[in-house]
């Protein structure tokens, strides 16, 4: 931009210095010096219109620019003025059913060679916060067994995050009505659960129960409240983790959310992610939710707990116990889709994890999963791959999803026009 601005400067100084009238010579360079600098000037006025009105090919990995997003924070570490923010009313899922509803089929995951690690953020509509489908019954009962087989292992609340924990409760019951009518009814002291003839006080006081765990009851998702300290740093306070598959909530309970990045091995998360979690976390508000998914490949078929990288009490888990190339039955996909929002009271951070289980035998028989899925994993790195262990899988896997692909092409897939009928994270 400097050298620009020199250059159209000079041309500028140099134009008026020329009298076209005394210099026949002077009209020809005068004639040029104007289309040099047309061009100059016409260059920056596309190039300015270019970055602010045409988006080019989106990056669906990254959300959408916000002018929130962006503002300087001015508060203090630690500090949180109650926000005045009201949540839009949820529009009324009229024909949802808690036996018809199919669960939407996220497939997160993109064809090779180079595997990007980003945060993957994206807006969230506020009608997307809670998905329920015809599985809900299932994954209720699994997380009933389990808040009474394992209790505290699996959930808890911090003192200092108890008001957190009962302000995404009291949302829950507020925004399920909305949105699921034909499963929750509001009431004067909480929510009734049509489905389940389950009523649920939340006014009382004390509780019946740890706020988290009856919020875990109402949703299928896992849920978890981070929440600031005076030093900058967002600590997990609260949460219900009862079908998250590879991770313990005990394990991770008071950890600062880089920590539980670190501890757990994400890959490249010093590098690439961190900076820029701990900005977006610092700037949310309470009016922007966003959305994230990810996948993994699972060698067993429990939804709550994958045995195969050990068993959940013991004291460390790895991918070093699962066995190596089991049968293609044994193999599933594991995905989660997760948001992120403020709480206007507390300031808290909720995250919902919402966690999909599929065998890999059901999902290849969807057009371009199979050749889609290969080519994903063959980008991953060697720290991706060592994270989601593919070593114990790959051959199997990789062998049976080509010969999907291949069966696919065979019946007249059209390869080019898969970008025609699908998006991102579908």
């Amino acid at each position: 931009p400097e050298l620009d601005m020199a250059v159209t400067k000079y041309l500028h100084e140099t134009l008026l210095s020329i009298s076209p009238t005394k210099d026949p010579v002077g009209i020809f360079l005068a004639i040029n010096l104007a289309i040099c600098l047309g061009v100059l000037v016409s260059r920056k006025l596309i190039a300015r219109f270019s970055k602010s009105t045409r988006p080019g090919s989106p990056d669906l990995e990254k959300p959408a620019s916000s002018p929130g997003v962006r503002e300087k924070v001015t508060r203090k570490f630690g500090e949180w003025i109650p926000s005045t923010f009201k949540r839009p009313a949820a529009t009324p899922y009229s024909d949802w059913d808690v036996h018809n509803t199919k669960p939407i089929p996220y497939r997160p995951f993109r064809y090779g060679p180079k595997y990007f690690i980003t945060l993957g953020l994206r807006s969230m509509k506020w009608d997307e916060w809670i998905e329920l489908d015809n599985h809900y019954l299932k994954y209720h009962a699994d997380k009933k067994k389990r808040i009474e087989e394992r209790g505290e292992k699996c959930f808890g609340t911090a003192p200092e995050a108890m008001d957190g924990a009962i302000e995404l409760l009291e949302e829950l019951c507020a925004y399920l009505p909305e949105r699921y009518p034909s499963m929750f009814e509001k009431t004067p002291t909480g929510i009734t659960n049509k489905a389940t003839n389950e009523t649920f006080n939340i006014t009382q006081r004390p509780l019946p129960e740890d706020p988290m765990a009856t919020a875990a009851r109402l949703v299928q998702d896992d849920l978890a409240l981070m929440f600031e300290r005076p030093d900058g740093e967002y600590y997990l306070l609260a949460g219900a983790i009862l079908l998250a598959g590879f991770w313990r909530l005990s394990d991770k309970f008071g950890m600062r959310l880089s920590e539980i990045h670190t501890s757990g091995d994400v890959p490249q998360f010093r590098e690439k992610l961190e900076k820029g979690m701990m900005n977006f976390f610092r700037r949310l508000k309470p009016e922007e939710p966003v959305l994230r998914n990810n996948y993994f490949i699972q060698v067993d078929d429990s939804l709550a707990w994958s045995h195969s990288i050990g068993s959940e009490d013991a004291e460390t888990v790895s991918w070093n116990t699962a066995m190596k190339n089991k049968a293609i039955e044994h193999h599933f996909f594991r995905s989660e889709r997760q948001s992120l929002r403020r709480l206007p009271k507390s300031g808290a951070v909720v995250f919902t994890i919402r966690t999909y289980f599929e065998p890999i035998t059901e999902i290849v028989k969807e057009p371009y999963v199979p050749g889609r899925l290969a080519s994903a994993i063959r980008s991953w790195g060697d720290d991706v791959s060592r994270y989601k262990g593919k070593q114990k899988y790959e051959e199997v896997l990789l062998e049976y999803l080509d010969q999907k692909h291949e069966e696919q092409v065979a019946n007249g897939l059209e390869v080019e026009k898969e970008d025609d009928i699908r998006a991102y994270p579908l």
